[in-house]
């Protein structure tokens, strides 16, 4: 049996990843006013990081149909028997809804995956499930297991600034004020698929990335070894790099992977977050 592992581009797969795993991409849309992009398509992070500043704002940011999902499924069934396809946390978005609606055109033919996570939280069950289909696992069985691994993914990153939470109404105004005087840093985690936040960190970001990443190490002395990444939005190369050394000098991942997050994830949480996401055990 031929399986196509799909998901939606809040995944945030580098395209090196998608060529070499074979992951079809399905787009979210992204407004910038009144002018529609699509996600990792025909916008870059850098384009809402000249929107917000220039307008003060948010970009909007919209699913694809139950429509564009019948569509994309049924192209990629010309070549497959079976798809399954992930998606953004069903509680942040209405992606999943309308995949799952979209996939019963296809009797059974189509599995749709709520990820309970955003970003690499979500491209690191692709990967696992491309890793079962490689294996030569059946469809329903690459499903079963991936579902069971989604309590297991450590979902979580630490922001630069406050200021696009705030904007997006996930942070108030007294939480802002408060971080930017006393320079906290917030561990920002994905659970039961949605976000809050967890320990806070007081310091430049080096030191509070170092902290977050220590702290992770002990937090998770057990965890798949496969692969990990550090992902970020548009962050520090110095950052980046030394995050990258923490790992590699802490855990005993066979890859760790360096992705920047696409327009969707960056238009939530602003330049230079960071995040280490890996699956525990």
């Amino acid at each position: 049996m031929k399986i196509r592992i799909t998901a939606d581009s809040t995944c945030d797969l580098s395209e090196e990843l998608i060529t070499k795993y074979n992951v079809g991409i399905v787009p979210l849309t992204v407004l910038l006013g009144e002018q529609s992009f699509r996600d990792g398509v025909n916008i870059v992070p850098q384009d809402i990081f000249d929107y917000v500043a220039k307008t003060g704002i948010l970009p909007k940011t919209s699913a694809p149909s139950i429509a564009d999902y019948e569509e994309f499924f049924e192209y990629n069934l010309n070549e497959y028997d079976a798809v399954i396809h992930f998606n953004i946390s069903s509680k942040t978005s209405a992606s999943h809804s309308n995949a799952l609606a979209a996939s019963e055109k296809f009797r059974g033919k189509v599995a749709v995956v709520d990820s309970l996570a955003l970003s690499t939280g979500q491209g690191l069950l692709v990967l696992k499930a491309c890793d079962l289909a490689a294996q030569g696992l059946s469809a329903d069985e690459i499903y079963k297991q991936v579902n069971d691994l989604r309590p297991k993914v450590n979902t979580s990153f630490v922001p630069d600034s406050l200021d696009y939470l705030h904007k997006g109404g996930r942070c108030s105004l007294a939480s802002l004020m408060g971080a930017k005087v006393l320079k906290l840093h917030p561990q920002i985690i994905m659970e039961n698929g949605k976000l809050g936040a967890k320990k806070k960190y007081m310091g430049d970001m080096n030191r509070c990335i170092k902290n977050y990443i220590n702290d992770l190490h002990t937090m998770y002395p057990e965890y798949d070894s496969t692969r990990c990444f550090v992902t970020h939005s548009s962050a520090d190369p110095e950052l980046v790099e030394m995050a990258k050394a923490q790992v590699k000098k802490l855990f005993a991942f066979d890859e760790v992977l360096e992705t920047t997050t696409g327009s969707i994830v960056t238009s939530h949480c602003g330049r230079n977050t960071l995040g280490v996401l890996f699956i525990t055990v």
